[in-house]
Order: C-alpha cells, then sequence, then structure tokens
C-alpha cells in the first residue's frame, strides 16, 4: 500500500514509535474533514482543504471528486452503506440521494383523459352498414394518459442501460480504503476519483461499471471491495413522427423503451398503426414492434430500449377489417400481412358460447367498384380464407330453438323445456294435479305460518301486521276446461293450436284428452285469469267484515247471492247498520279507476288548451298580468290532476237501502263475483260537517236536527262558502245535492234531515281566470296609487 508523502514513515523507528506513527494516520483524516473552514477561508471542497492535499483542486467544470481515507494495513474495515455521502467523503456538487422520493425529485404523474377522435371513414362505412359504432381494437388502452411522462424511477437499473451525461453513480467501496460518495457523470462522460484522476464512463454499459471501476481503482489501491448503484438516471431527447396522437420532440428518461415513449404521446391516431411501431436509428429501421403482440398475448419481445435522437415513426394504419356479433371483442382490427379468419377471432378472444358454429358471413369489397356478400363454413378450410381490406365478419349466434324438446308454460309449477321421446303423450307431462299450481301459490301458503319478522319495536304503529286473508286466493287457480298444444308444422312454417280439456284429462283421466306430442310442442296451461271463465265455473271468495256473527273470507258456489251467503255467516248482530253497508267489487274498482284515468287526461288536456288561449290572448293585448294570472290558474289546476292521479277508486256499489233498514231479508239477491266485501258498520253517533265553515267537526246525532242545525253547530258557512253547492253525502254512499230541492229557496235543502253517518260537505268558492286578473290588476293599481301618494309627500 502507498501512502501519501507526508504520511511516510521510516522502516528503522522502533516498535513504539510505529504505532505512534500508524495512531496519527488514523487520526489525520478524521482532524482533516472535522475542519470547518480552510485557512485561507475558503469553505472545505470533497477532499477537505485542497491546500492541504496533494490532489489539485478540481475546476467548475471538473467531474466531481470524493474524499479517500487510507487505512493501516491491520485495521477492520467497516462498510459504510449510507445513501449520502460519509463522513470521510461527500459530493461537491449533487444532491443526496434519499430512497423516500422518486429519483430527479419527480412525483406520481397525474392521469388526464385523452379527448375522443371522430370517427374514421372506415368507422362510418361499419355503422351505415351493420348499425353498430365499433372501437379500434386497442385504442381504449389510450383513452387516459399520465400529465406528464413519469419513467420508472425506483425499480432496479437494466445491465444493458448505456451510461450518459448527467447520471448519478452511487459508489460504495471498503476495505483498506473506506469511500463513499454519491458521483454525477460530466458532460464528458467521466467522474473524478482521488489519486485516480478522472475516470471515463459514458458509453459503457452499466453491468460493466462496477469492473472498469475496479480494474482502475486496482492501479493505485489494494485489498478493497467495490460496489455500484445507479442514482438520477440522465434523460435522452427523441422524436415521435407520423400518425401519433401528439407527435413532437420529447424528452423521457434513458430507461424509456418503445412502448413508454408509445404512451408517453397518447398511442396512435385513428389513422395511425398498432400493427407496425417503427424505431429508426442513424436513418435506419432496427425494430418493427407490434403493439397487438402486447394487447392480445402480453408479449415485449420486440420493444426495444430508446436511445438519444431516436426516431419512433408510426405509419399510416394497414388494412382493416370489422368484427361484429357474437365474439368475445368486437370492433376495428388491422391486419399485419395475410390474416386468416381464425388468426382474427384468435385475436378477439374467439367465439362466445352462443355463436353459431357452422358458418358466419362475410361482407367484401371487392376491386374498390362493388360489395359482395358470401358465407363461410367454420371448417378449417373455411377459417382459412384469407381477409381483405374492408371485410367486414359477422359471427351470428344461433337460433334459439329447442329441437327434440317439449315446452311447458303456464299456471304450472314446474314450467321448462322437457326431452321429448317417440311415442310421449300430455299424461307424462302432467303427472298429476299438484303440478298445476305455481310454486308462488304453495310459498305463499306456507309463509302464512311463518312468524313475521320484527323491524321496528313492538307496540309501535309500525310494528303492527297487516291483517292477512283467512285464505288467499291461489294466483293461478287453473282453468279445467282448455288447454292448448301449439304446434308447428315445419313443412309449410304455419303453426297450428290443438286444444283439450284439461279438467277430463287431469281429474277424469280420460284417455281422449292425452294428445300425443310432438318435437317444439309448446303446451300452454291457463289460468282462470288469462281467459274469463262463465261465472258458475270460476271460483269465488267474498270476505264478510263487520257485524256479522262470523265474519270472514267464504267461497261461494255459483247459485250464492249476498243474502245466502251472509246467511252462511250466522246473521247480522243486533248492532248491524246496514244503510252504513259498503260493499266494493274488484271489477267496479278497476272500472272505476280506467275512468278515473281517463278524467285526469280529459282535463289536462283542457288545461294545456286553456293556458294556449290566455297566453295568446296575452300576446295580443300586451297584458303581462293576464298571462302571470293564467299561469298561476294552470298551475294549480296542474296539482289538481297530479292529485287525481293519485286517487285510487273504491269500486263501491250503494245497495240503496233504506235507512231504517235491519235484518237479512233487507240484502239484495245479487250474485257475487270473486273479490266482492261487504263491510256491515255498528250504527255510527255522529253526523260530518266538513268544508268552509268556521268549524268542521263531527257532532252528535239528533234525530230531530235538520242540516241547518248541524250548519248553525258548525258556526255557519265563512265567507268563502259556495252555499249553492251544498250537499249531503249519504251513510250508503249516495249524494243529495243542493239543487235537488223542489224549491228554489235555500231553506228547503236546510230542512234536510240527516241520518247517523252522513256527511254534510260546504264547498268553497272556485275563482275563475276572468276574476283572478280583475284581482291583480285592482291590486297593481292600489300598489302604484301608494307610491304616488308616497312620492308627494316627499316632495312636499
Amino acid at each position: 500500500m502507498r501512502f501519501p508523502s507526508f504520511m511516510r514513515v521510516r522502516p528503522s523507528l522502533s516498535g513504539i514509535n510505529w504505532l505512534a506513527v500508524v495512531a496519527a494516520m488514523a487520526l489525520v483524516p478524521s482532524a482533516l474533514h472535522a475542519q470547518s473552514t480552510c485557512p485561507d477561508g475558503s469553505e472545505p471542497d470533497a477532499l477537505g482543504c485542497a491546500g492541504l492535499q496533494n490532489v489539485p483542486s478540481p475546476s467548475p467544470g471538473s467531474p466531481s471528486t470524493l474524499n479517500v481515507t487510507d487505512r493501516a494495513p491491520g485495521e477492520t474495515p467497516s462498510a459504510d452503506r449510507s445513501t449520502e455521502a460519509s463522513a470521510n467523503g461527500s459530493l461537491t456538487s449533487g444532491a443526496s440521494y434519499s430512497e423516500s422520493t422518486g429519483r430527479n425529485g419527480r412525483k406520481a404523474p397525474e392521469i388526464r383523459n385523452v379527448p375522443p377522435e371522430p370517427l374514421s371513414e372506415f368507422q362510418q362505412f361499419v355503422l351505415a352498414t351493420t348499425g353498430q359504432t365499433l372501437a379500434i381494437y386497442g385504442a381504449k388502452l389510450f383513452t387516459t394518459q399520465p400529465a406528464g411522462f413519469g419513467p420508472i424511477d425506483h425499480g432496479p437499473a437494466p445491465g444493458d442501460l448505456i451510461i450518459g451525461p448527467d447520471d448519478e453513480l452511487r459508489i460504495r467501496i471498503w476495505g483498506q480504503v473506506n469511500f463513499s460518495a454519491n458521483l454525477r457523470v460530466s458532460r464528458e462522460g467521466e467522474i473524478y476519483l482521488p489519486k485516480v484522476g478522472a475516470v471515463h464512463v459514458a458509453g459503457l454499459p452499466f453491468s460493466a461499471i462496477p469492473d472498469h471501476l475496479r480494474s482502475v481503482m486496482e492501479r493505485v489501491y489494494r485489498n478493497f471491495e467495490l460496489s455500484v448503484d445507479l442514482g438520477d438516471i440522465h434523460t435522452i431527447q427523441i422524436y415521435i413522427a407520423g400518425m401519433a396522437h401528439q407527435p413532437g420532440e420529447y424528452t423521457v428518461s434513458a430507461l424509456s423503451t418503445m412502448v413508454d415513449a408509445v404512451f408517453a404521446v397518447g398511442g396512435p391516431s385513428a389513422a395511425g398503426s398498432m400493427r407496425h411501431i417503427q424505431l429508426k436509428r442513424g436513418g435506419k429501421v432496427v425494430a418493427d414492434f407490434d403493439l397487438y403482440a402486447l394487447l392480445v398475448k402480453g408479449d415485449k419481445e420486440g420493444d426495444m430500449q430508446l436511445q438519444p435522437a431516436d426516431v419512433l415513426y408510426i405509419p399510416p394504419t394497414g388494412p382493416q377489417v370489422a368484427l361484429i356479433g357474437s365474439v368475445r371483442q368486437v370492433g376495428i382490427y388491422e391486419l399485419r400481412g395475410e390474416e386468416s379468419i381464425e388468426q382474427l377471432l384468435e385475436t378477439a378472444g374467439g367465439e362466445t358460447a352462443v355463436a353459431n358454429g357452422a358458418r358466419l358471413s362475410l361482407d367484401r369489397i371487392e376491386d374498390h367498384a362493388r360489395r359482395r356478400a358470401f358465407e363461410v363454413a367454420t371448417d378449417s378450410a373455411g377459417l382459412a380464407t384469407l381477409l381483405s381490406d374492408g371485410d367486414i365478419v359477422r359471427v351470428d349466434p344461433i337460433i334459439s330453438i329447442y329441437r327434440d324438446a317439449v315446452t311447458l308454460r303456464g299456471a304450472v309449477a314446474n314450467p321448462g323445456h322437457f326431452l321429448w321421446h317417440q311415442g310421449m303423450r300430455m299424461s307424462e307431462l302432467i303427472p298429476e294435479r299438484d303440478a298445476l299450481l305455481k310454486r308462488d301459490y304453495w310459498w305463499q301458503r306456507t309463509k302464512l305460518g311463518l312468524p313475521a319478522p320484527q323491524l321496528v319495536s313492538p307496540g309501535s304503529l309500525e310494528s303492527r301486521q297487516e291483517k292477512p286473508s283467512a285464505v288467499e286466493s291461489p294466483a293461478a287457480q287453473t282453468n279445467w276446461n282448455q288447454a292448448v298444444i301449439e304446434r308447428l308444422d315445419p313443412s309449410t312454417m304455419t303453426t297450428s293450436l290443438i286444444p283439450f280439456n284439461l279438467g277430463k284429462l287431469v281429474l277424469d283421466h280420460d284417455m281422449s284428452q292425452d294428445q300425443d306430442l310432438k318435437p317444439g310442442d309448446v303446451v300452454t296451461i291457463y289460468a282462470q285469469q288469462n281467459i274469463q271463465l262463465p261465472i258458475k265455473e270460476q271460483t269465488v271468495y267474498v270476505e264478510l267484515a263487520g257485524e256479522f256473527v262470523h265474519p270472514g273470507i267464504y267461497s261461494a258456489s255459483s247459485g250464492d247471492t249476498l243474502h245466502s251467503l251472509a246467511e252462511r255467516a250466522g246473521g247480522l248482530t243486533d248492532r248491524a247498520y246496514l244503510y252504513g253497508s259498503n260493499f266494493t267489487r274488484a271489477s267496479t274498482r278497476a272500472v272505476e279507476q280506467e275512468q278515473l284515468n281517463q278524467y285526469a287526461d280529459r282535463l289536462e288536456h283542457q288545461v294545456n288548451r286553456n293556458g294556449l288561449a290566455l297566453v295568446a290572448a296575452a300576446g295580443a293585448s300586451g297584458q303581462q298580468s293576464s298571462s302571470g294570472a293564467g299561469d298561476q290558474v294552470a298551475s294549480l289546476n296542474r296539482e289538481l290532476i297530479a292529485r287525481i292521479r293519485l286517487t285510487h277508486a273504491s269500486g263501491r256499489i250503494v245497495l240503496q237501502m233504506n235507512p231504517h233498514s235491519a235484518g237479512l231479508n233487507a240484502l239484495p239477491d245479487m250474485h257475487l263475483e270473486d273479490g266482492d266485501k261487504l263491510s256491515v258498520p255498528f250504527v255510527p253517533a255522529t253526523v260530518q260537517v266538513v268544508g268552509a265553515v268556521f268549524n268542521p267537526h263531527a257532532f252528535l246525532f239528533n234525530d230531530s236536527a235538520r242540516v241547518g242545525k248541524y250548519l248553525h253547530l258548525a258556526g255557519g258557512v265563512n265567507r268563502d262558502a259556495d252555499r249553492r253547492r251544498m250537499y249531503v253525502l249519504r251513510a250508503d254512499g249516495s249524494v243529495v245535492g243542493h239543487e235537488m230541492g223542489k224549491s228554489i229557496f235555500a231553506s228547503d235543502f236546510e230542512q234536510l234531515r240527516l241520518y247517523p253517518g252522513d256527511a254534510l260537505v260546504v264547498p268553497e268558492k272556485d275563482i275563475h281566470p276572468s276574476g283572478l286578473n280583475q284581482l291583480m290588476i285592482w291590486s297593481q293599481f292600489l300598489t302604484q296609487l301608494s307610491f304616488t301618494a308616497l312620492e308627494a309627500n316627499q316632495l312636499k
């Protein structure tokens, strides 16, 4: 080992002097490094003070230098692995490296969306032909891109990376010589090592740097270990040309490859090729990368690392074909040389499960003059058909037809498709009567015995369960009279219906109704709701509620009437009030709801027409107030229409009973329908007065009181009341209007007798558009008059 001249000793010294010299040698470097300033007043550089060492001071343009510490032959080496320059040596021109931050101070790149491009001419052609807008295959990969190109900063440096200016080499040496520093390659391609001098490293691959530095260091030092890591990586300047989304000049990391650069520019444009990404270096094409290899197979084998002044050229797109139908990925595909239909399907991920495996359709442009459509078999010969520019390949799905199968549908427990066999008959398809009720019916019956979940606290109003029906009519009561077999004649492609009596087949086992089945037959089992049956054949459930001895839901036969069914319920109680009975029917409710909806439609049409008339009149007269009044009236009318549409019809039928009717003989002998309900209340003790009165409430019934008396109890009518439109809603559902009196005097209506449960209704007056218009005019006039008076007072 060679020592500096000022540290050399004579071998004639005694052993004690030798140890003292060795100790002094160990203290010299630390003492030099501990100096905060040099004797000449300058800041210490990487070597301490240049004037105290036999190493020339670096010039401003010279490479970075580091401090070196010599060790005695017997001293234990220490490996300094810090990321910053150690106390024995530090950088003079460069920031320390930190693993927690990205190299070169870069932050994570932001993501931005690439604006969509207009459809290409071929995409428009496919849209006009097929009605589908197809995307260019692979273009979705470039719909988002980083706002700034960010190379891989934290990955290991590849061994074939060529070292260039501005690269940072992190050198760690330990042994008899110990130093640690981060050295940046100068513009001349050199780094500076103490006692070794300038070492040229530019142009060498990173994998060759450790051996190169070791060979240079061994000229001066022995018995040491060396490691080299790469810190900041230099950038290079490249050019993107051709049909790129954003062509131009780019500065990228030296680690960048062709694929990295393609992503940096947003990929090829709609007119650019994805099959030929060319890398030109020195005027020659050194690589031709196929992006489909990356997209389809994840293969980057042809991707090359970029070098300074490289040109990445994206040529115009090559031949294109369209693929639609039952494939994994429909789209516009670019061909690379001669490609067959089989290769196209492989690129698209293959056919789906519902694709027609027999043939596919091909639409071709021939000689740029005419179009031809033909079919191609999916055998090996057909799939080997070569594709041409402009082809449209369509993979049709299979026809949804069941062969050698029979379909059972309708009011059955197990609808579906069943295997047909020779000699199959209807009795095999429907083996028992329980199969003629839907599963939902059995499930609803099963739930009748299950406890309902408690979703809220017990005892609250929300926790009360809805009243369950005692007997629930099945939603698919079977129509035993008729079922139908739908059969397709393959020779004429016509459909025929073969009816049979389901009841005789299943219940009576009549073999004359046991029809033969053919492949493709569709058997439909009807429910009573599908086809209305005669009343005597319908299943009728009627609910009797209220003041019956045995209220409940009863099954009515074809001959039952309301009177006979009430007798089966044990008759009426002593408190039954037949005059207030409420009889509702499902069929009547449906008719009333339809009429209510039609009335709302007519009213809405009338409101719209009146609104247009008011706007036209306001425009002709130039009065904005009329238009404003019309808008307010129209808004109120629309609210009324909305309320009408939310109203549900009751389906009540007025039985027209006498107020003093009592007993079963007073019930009419009317036939019953499924869903009928008769509710008989007890005798109420009040009469209701509602509407435009001062005190709308319920008042105790008084046999001697009349309408006038109840009006008096309610405080009389208010100023908004319309006395000529008062009416009485009877407890039986009938209405007695004000105009139904024999005289024009109001006293005749006020002498009308009321019964328990009756309601006296006093409507409010209507404000017509003309009256509202006058009101607004007068209000505007009074407002202007008040402002005029106020201004006059101010002038005084």
